[in-house]
């Protein structure tokens, strides 16, 4: 009776192979299992070095995801390699194969796991940390269970078990499950993207509408805005989106024009100094880049001069002051060259010179006001 580990020439041998072949399969899965725990230590290495150098988050994620490579895969993977120098048969090399291929799924899916919450982390810090905490951690927690159904489905796929039922039946599902809450959402995709895309931040001065106020509070169905008169209003994630919304906070530059009205009846000589004078005042102030002062229009009752220039701060309140200081030194400037401003009025023509005579009795003298020719 010949024994199991025994060829027919009285040779070692177990599944069909012979020592010779079990040690050189053994010696190349060490040596490959050598090489992937080298590789790994080095990789990381460098990576951390890279990280010290740099400010971007991609490099951490990558080290963040490579620490997660495990020596139990890493030992499947050299055990694979090994087998390759062995003669099995098609069933052994099917099984061995399948179980390489399942455990880099695995892997794979753990990688992207500790990606996945790695960018989430991130979102933990910073003084709008609370604010964006609710959806990210929606969106990891979304971007997650894909990951994890789509890597489970996968290595049952490869060890030979029908999906299709299962996958239609989750389609089916998530069509019905989408289908009664369209609405909650769509908010929930509009605050990712609000997320992601950054349109506005929490304290944030935005202008909605006729709506003008500070964002408070970015959440996942709605989003809070404090009014300017105190109040809280509340817009639908999804309704703010499709809105045109203006965001003063990421303003560089503020352009500024005004029209100083001259009365009529002032001369040509000062009409001409009037633009020197207002470029002269405009660009004696700090943070101020002078842009133009025309006369461009004749009113109804006064002559129009347009006055642009661009303010170099965001700051509203700092605006104000420089425009009241300018305001405040054409008022003196004019005063001094003898400019008047002009005021409404109107001019009523009577044909019959009796009624005039009539009119002034009953009214009296009226006011004095600017000459006319």
């Amino acid at each position: 009776m010949m024994l199991p580990f025994l060829s027919r020439t009285g040779h070692f041998s177990f599944l069909n192979n012979s020592f010779e072949d079990w040690a050189a399969a053994l010696a190349v899965a060490v040596a490959a299992m050598v090489a992937m725990i080298g590789v790994r230590a080095f990789v990381l290495r460098r990576i951390e070095v890279a990280t010290r150098r740099t400010h971007t988050r991609l490099d951490d994620f990558v080290l963040a995801m490579l620490s997660q490579t495990y020596l139990l895969f890493m030992l499947v993977f050299a055990l694979y390699f090994g087998s390759t120098f062995l003669g099995l048969t098609f069933k052994q090399e099917t099984f061995v194969t399948r179980i390489a291929i399942g455990a880099l799924l695995l892997q794979a899916a753990i990688w992207g796991d500790t990606g996945l919450r790695a960018w989430r982390d991130q979102f933990t810090v910073g003084p709008v940390a609370g604010e964006r905490r609710a959806s990210s951690s929606v969106l990891c927690f979304i971007s997650r269970l894909i990951l994890w159904v789509v890597a489970t489905l996968m290595v049952l796929d490869n060890f030979g078990v029908n999906i299709t039922t299962l996958v239609a039946s989750l389609g089916i599902g998530g069509v019905a499950v989408a289908l009664a809450t369209q609405n909650i959402l769509g908010d929930l995709f509009a605050s990712l993207s609000i997320m992601l895309d950054k349109p506005f931040e929490v304290g944030d001065f935005i202008i909605v509408g006729d709506v003008l106020g500070s964002v408070e509070h970015i959440g996942l169905k709605t989003t809070r805005v404090r009014g300017l008169g105190g109040e809280q209003v509340v817009f639908s994630n999804g309704e703010l989106l499709k809105s045109r919304i203006h965001n003063h906070k990421r303003m560089q530059t503020r352009r500024v024009a005004f029209v100083l009205r001259v009365a009529y009846g002032t001369s040509e000589e000062l009409l001409s100094r009037i633009p020197q004078i207002v470029r002269e005042i405009v660009t004696s102030k700090p943070d101020i880049d002078f842009e133009r002062a025309h006369f461009f229009s004749w009113g109804q009752w006064s002559l129009d001069f347009e006055v642009v220039y661009h303010f170099r701060s965001p700051d509203y309140i700092r605006h104000m002051d420089a425009q009241q200081a300018i305001f405040l030194e054409i008022y003196r400037r004019f005063q001094e060259a003898g400019v008047e401003f002009a005021q409404p009025l109107s001019i009523v023509r009577l044909a019959d010179p009796k009624l005039a005579d009539t009119f002034q009795r009953n009214v009296g003298t009226p006011p004095a006001g600017p000459s006319f020719h």
